[in-house]
């Protein structure tokens, strides 16, 4: 690469980039609602309100803009996975060039037909980015066509630049940082070079996942890492090796870098989403988290904060994990593994004590459990809270109260598999009933439950979920003797519950009954 590009190099190139074109000038809005909470203002940048839903497209764009006639007329190229691949197609599909897209072939369909309906001619190959960015080298050679780098190039930079040049004409006010995503590094150079040369007192934070941290750790070590592997959570910046350019600016430019995890980004999206109405992707949303983790540890009041919402290009399958995970991310929701004597009664004990915890009752949000000894019960339960840091006094209190718990809220094997697993056949289970309940979804559903109950019929397995529904779907077995085959249904009757007998389904034969 030439002589490296000073500050005031990037103020130029960024004044005079070319992204309205195909950009639109992106709202900065308040989040009404998370400043609210965090007591200092937020302002969300709506790149998500991009024509593909995501920034990449002024860097594609700005790159291809400053190519010669003859370049265009030969055509682009371009590894990607996803919102670079879609940027460069509708850039190429403006500019009247071809625009070739090497995507390893796990890429999601949604992605692949994003781009092809851009006028992109998609190639597959490899199982992983880099197998995909060789297969571009090798043809951008073979067909002469130019290569457009996603981060690591000084046009792609300049023009990412752009969303900083917007933010401070949009908030002439205060404003005490900027908190950025990082993947490669093109958006917080960008980003960075315009701030520092304009407004330098602002503070420029970059933010990471913590199990895809290229550039801290490269800062760090003062020379660019290579991550062995990265997660894939935040596809959008699961990248092993960040760029030289982006790397030298970064480490020059970039006040602070932060880390957040899955649980947390889960959550900010879900706080984009109450306040937006808008879902972002996972990479989107990091931003957000970080705001909160360093209101958290600064203990900061009456700040204004910017976070870019880079992205939206999540794949629908995606929410069930992202709904699933917010509420442990947020703190609002404590997993626990409680043992319970496998005695009549203690049940409805430990149901009554989760109404009696300090600070106020708590709504049971996931119930597990199925009968395997013939002393001991060992249940899954998951509570809300009123806050973060609740889960160790309530597992605390459980165990005074002499039900032996265990806090599973930071346990990740427990919130991603074995919440799904609990269950099983067992030898115990004898005189089995299953039934599929529907509960109304409000305090003393399941002690009106217990309460209706004989006491000679043993609960064998109940699972519940909270789905934030009025209503919650209930899975319960019961040990009720043939010869009370009458009472139970007097009891059916009383309770008022809609219920679905399931004690014949085949499932439940070959998966649960011994």
């Amino acid at each position: 690469m030439t002589k490296p590009l000073k500050p005031a190099d990037y103020l130029k190139k960024i004044l005079t980039a070319k992204v309205y074109d195909v950009a639109v000038e992106s709202a900065l809005e308040p989040a009404k609602n998370l400043s609210r909470r965090l007591h200092n203002k937020v302002l969300l940048k709506r790149e998500d309100q991009q024509p593909v839903f995501s920034f990449k497209l002024r860097g594609a764009y700005n790159k291809m803009a400053h190519l010669s006639p003859d370049e265009l007329k030969r055509g682009v190229i371009c590894a990607s996975a996803g919102n670079h691949a879609q940027g460069v197609a509708l850039s190429a599909h403006k500019l009247g060039s071809r625009a070739v897209i090497v995507m390893p072939v796990t890429t999601p369909q949604l992605k692949i037909d994003a781009v092809k309906a851009l006028g992109g001619e998609v190639v597959l190959h490899g199982d992983s980015y880099s197998d995909a960015y060789e297969k571009a080298a090798q043809l951008e050679k073979e067909q002469q066509l130019t290569f457009v780098h996603p981060f690591d190039d000084p046009d792609v930079i300049a023009g990412q630049g752009t969303i900083a040049m917007e933010i401070l004409r949009q908030n002439q006010g205060p404003l005490d940082a900027v908190f950025v995503a990082i993947g490669g590094g093109g958006l917080i150079s960008g980003v960075a070079n315009y701030i520092k040369a304009v407004r330098p007192e602002i503070r420029v934070i970059g933010v990471q996942m913590n199990d895809s941290d290229a550039m801290a750790q490269s800062v760090a070590a003062s020379k660019r890492v290579t991550l062995a592997d990265v997660g894939l959570f935040s596809d959008g910046t699961a990248v092993k090796l960040v760029g030289q350019e982006t790397f030298r600016i970064a480490r020059e430019l970039v006040d602070e870098f932060m880390t957040v995890d899955t649980d947390a980004v889960c959550a900010a999206i879900k706080d984009v989403f109450v306040d937006t109405r808008s879902i972002v992707e996972p990479a989107g949303a990091l931003a957000v988290a970080a705001i909160k983790q360093y209101v958290a540890k600064n203990k900061t009041r009456g700040e204004t904060y910017a976070a870019i919402l880079c992205g939206a290009n999540m794949n629908f399958d995606r929410l069930r994990f992202v709904a699933e995970r917010a509420e442990v991310g947020e703190e609002r929701e404590a997993l626990f593994a409680v043992t319970i004597p496998e005695e009549r009664g203690s049940f409805r004990r430990f149901c009554e004590l989760i109404g009696e915890l300090p600070g106020g009752a708590r709504n049971v949000t996931e119930f597990n459990y199925r009968i395997s000894d013939a002393a001991k019960a060992h249940v899954f339960v998951g509570l809300t809270t009123h806050g973060k840091g609740e889960s160790g006094r309530i597992a605390a209190n459980f165990s005074r109260h002499g039900f032996d718990a265990v806090d599973l809220t930071h346990d990740e094997l427990a919130k991603e598999h074995i919440r799904h697993m609990v269950g099983g056949r067992s030898g115990l289970a004898q005189d089995e009933r299953l039934l599929r309940f529907v509960f109304p979804e409000r305090p003393g559903a399941l002690l009106k439950f217990l309460s209706h109950m004989r006491p000679g019929w043993n609960i064998t397995l109940f699972h519940y979920r909270n789905q934030g529904a009025d209503y919650g779907r209930i899975l319960v077995g019961l040990q009720v003797p043939t010869a009370d085959n009458k009472a139970f249904k007097s009891f059916l009757a009383d309770l008022g519950y809609p219920s679905v007998e399931e004690t014949d389904n085949p499932v439940y034969r070959l998966f649960l009954q011994s």
